[in-house]
């Protein structure tokens, strides 16, 4: 079952479409489950000032990018590394467990986006914690992204 929030995220999506000349695209995607997230982000002095995701999937990976868009507008890069799928979760009251993994992908998504943002603008990961991003493309943060 889920929560009302879900279901408002799902049928309202926030934040949805595309940015041209986004700063940051990432994508990522889950063969398991055929979903795939793709965010934009509008980088401004540090902050992320727009968001916008598009994604292809069942209505638990529309209503996490959804909620994983509102909770990094307005907010810092490093704030915004700090997202965690707990987080997705706690802010759409729940997930059910076999849901889990969209929660998973809109973390994914917003941490590969910040890290092509910091590829295009020449700056180093480590300055913002990020290690191991050799070859990286934010898919699985098995490089910690």
């Amino acid at each position: 079952m889920y929560s009302e929030k879900v279901m408002d995220h799902f049928s309202n999506p926030r934040n949805m479409g595309e940015i041209p000349n986004a700063d940051g695209i990432g994508e990522v995607g889950n063969a398991k489950c055929g979903d795939i997230m793709k965010m934009y982000l509008k980088i401004d002095n540090g902050i992320i000032s727009d968001v916008k995701f598009k994604t292809f999937g069942c209505g638990a990976a529309i209503a996490t990018s959804s909620m994983a868009t509102e909770l990094i507008k307005g907010k810092k890069i490093e704030d915004a590394l700090k997202l965690t799928n707990k987080a997705v979760i706690e802010a759409l009251d729940g997930l059910p467990a076999v849901k889990i993994h969209c929660s998973v992908l809109a973390e994914e998504a917003v941490k590969a986006a910040i890290l092509d943002y910091l590829k295009k603008n020449n700056i180093d990961p480590m300055v913002y914690g990020i290690e191991n991003t050799e070859g990286c493309t934010g898919c699985c943060s098995a490089c910690e992204v």
